[in-house]
């Protein structure tokens, strides 16, 4: 009886998940009451607050569904003894891939990861935690390895790669990349150039490191008691 209960509650849990992602995207997350949510997933309004206690919650949990996709098909499918460039690349194409399952949540996701709302900001903080501190993983190994120079700085080359990853993701939303290969091979020829480098000489006058330390100290910090956290 209890395997049936867990079999139950998940598939509830799922309902409202999908019902979420249908009516967010099409009516938006602040216009969805959870009266319409509960009609959408055959349950009642009880139920909801069962499972959530806000739609903050019910669009974290996508969030958390997202980092365990990831991760999933990083352990089933990816290569921890492949070049830098491909694990970074299939990593980001993997979050892609769920992110971009249905358009318009898709969108208010990346939204919301991107620019979180203070009421949201300490548990989205923690969800980005996860994701990065899994992508800190392949660089410092990568370093260790050889494939990145003694003085290269792991953390600066996590916000790069990153940020490549948003970039290509605003071109596909844009339509300026239309197609999946399209953003593969962008996000590729990003990652590839920096690894290459730009500068022929000199790049000019460098950062200030003692402000550069400043803002990477409670960085480092979120993603190492992220990653200690999903070791235990």
């Amino acid at each position: 009886m209890t395997g049936l209960r867990e079999t139950k509650k998940r598939q509830t849990r799922k309902a409202i998940l999908t019902a979420a992602i249908k009516l967010f995207s099409e009516k938006g997350f602040e216009e969805t009451s959870i009266e319409e949510l509960a009609r959408a997933a055959g349950v009642g309004k009880g139920t909801i607050y069962g499972y959530f206690r806000t739609k903050q919650e019910i669009f974290l949990a996508f969030c958390e569904e997202e980092i365990e996709y990831v991760f999933t098909r990083l352990e089933q499918e990816g290569d921890p003894a492949a070049p830098l460039l491909d694990q970074i690349v299939f990593l980001s194409m993997c979050q892609f891939d769920f992110v971009t399952q249905n358009r318009e949540f898709g969108r208010l996701f990346c939204r919301e990861m991107a620019y979180p709302r203070e009421k949201n900001l300490e548990a989205s903080s923690e969800i980005n935690a996860r994701y990065l501190s899994k992508v800190m993983e392949i660089i410092i190994r990568a370093k260790q390895h050889g494939e990145l120079k003694a003085e290269a700085d792991p953390l600066l080359a996590l916000a790069n790669f990153h940020s490549f990853y948003l970039m290509v993701l605003s071109g596909w939303y844009s339509g300026f990349l239309e197609t999946r290969e399209m953003v593969e091979n962008m996000l590729r020829a990003l990652c590839w150039q920096s690894l290459v480098g730009w500068a022929a000489d000199d790049p000019g006058s460098e950062p200030d490191w003692k402000v550069m330390n400043q803002i990477k100290r409670p960085i480092m910090e979120s993603m190492q008691g992220s990653l200690k956290h999903t070791k235990e």
